[in-house]
């Protein structure tokens, strides 16, 4: 029996969607309503803002960015 790893930015949601307490869809429609562009601005801001971690912050906006859903 394999098991699918999942890799990449995906890998850190269910550990972010645990400890920040909400889902991943909802991680990216606040990214996406921020008026902020850049992406180590918007990782800035989401450490700032909600006190997530840098790990977790840049795989949601990594993710966003890329075009992810």
């Amino acid at each position: 029996m394999s098991e699918s790893i999942v890799k990449g930015p995906a890998g850190y949601f269910p550990s972010i969607e645990n400890k920040y307490g909400r889902p991943v869809s909802e991680w990216l429609e606040i990214i996406r309503d921020s008026p902020l562009v850049k992406h180590m601005e918007l990782v800035s801001w989401l450490k700032a803002e909600y006190g997530m971690g840098h790990g977790h912050a840049n795989a949601l906006v990594a993710h966003c960015l890329a075009g992810g859903k």
